[in-house]
């Protein structure tokens, strides 16, 4: 004996599944053989899901689910949380997670990401940067350049784009001599003005270019470029205090990076 199912209660089983399309954040431990992953999807932005199951020897979705996976999934509506039915790997990066340096650039650039952002919808641009971020470092030849790319992507995709080509106090535009960068005016002061803010940092003027460049170029014209030795750490250490400065604590990743 059949029985029709009413269209309304149809639709309403239709709207109660959904696809996207996820790189995996990071996951914890739930329960005997479930993990509740956080995800930053192309749909809806970040979000958190059950995988029921997943920790089981015999699960099919255990290998797509491991965190920097970008995925595509089928999931169920729950009552606190959605619920993946589906699992498909789009991409494992196996070349990341095969190589420990790349591993911490690659947790470093999704920590940023996470701390960032909160569950408050779709933002395609941010999800679009995330997966290119990923495709390079495994990629490109030169995958430090990179992720201070992502980071200076990033801050204006987040809305902290600092101001580097006048001086935030004065206006006027900025010589090329080393100059001061302060987090709480947003941008840069000039020797003159850097009285302005006790706080503010010296930036030297081959960093403010490299800097510069990475928020003005499409990444055609930064891949494989080689940031000088003498460049590079110092670049690095603003860039971090930077997000340490808006977050009000500090990330772990560096360490790991650092150590490694």
């Amino acid at each position: 004996i059949s029985r029709e199912i009413p269209v309304g209660q149809m639709a309403e089983q239709r709207n109660r599944t959904f696809r996207a399309q996820a790189v995996v954040l990071r996951h914890v431990e739930y329960g005997e053989a479930d993990r509740i992953l956080t995800l930053f999807s192309l749909e809806r932005g970040k979000f958190q899901a059950i995988a029921k199951g997943v920790r089981k020897i015999k699960s099919r979705k255990a290998g797509h689910l491991e965190p920097f996976t970008h995925v595509s999934l089928f999931l169920a509506e729950g009552r606190n949380l959605a619920i993946i039915t589906q699992a498909e790997t789009i991409r494992n990066f196996a070349g990341i997670k095969a190589d420990l340096k790349l591993t911490g650039y690659a947790a470093y650039a999704i920590e940023l990401l996470d701390r960032f952002t909160q569950e408050e919808g779709r933002n395609p641009e941010l999800f679009q940067l995330l997966v290119e971020t990923l495709q390079r470092l495994e990629d490109d030849p030169e995958p430090l350049t990179s992720l201070h790319y992502y980071e200076v992507q990033l801050l204006a995709l987040l809305g902290f784009r600092p101001e580097l080509n006048k001086c935030v106090a004065c206006g006027k535009k900025i010589e090329p001599v080393d100059q001061y960068f302060s987090p709480k005016l947003g941008g840069v002061l000039c020797p003159n003005c850097n009285a302005k803010d006790a706080q503010a940092w010296r930036i030297s003027m081959p960093v403010l270019k490299y800097f510069r460049f990475f928020q003005r170029s499409a990444y055609s014209q930064v891949r494989g470029r080689v940031i000088p030795a003498q460049v590079e750490p110092e670049l690095k250490a603003l860039l971090e205090r930077y997000f340490t400065y808006l977050l009000e604590y500090g990330l772990r990743t560096p360490k790991f990076i650092q150590a490694v």
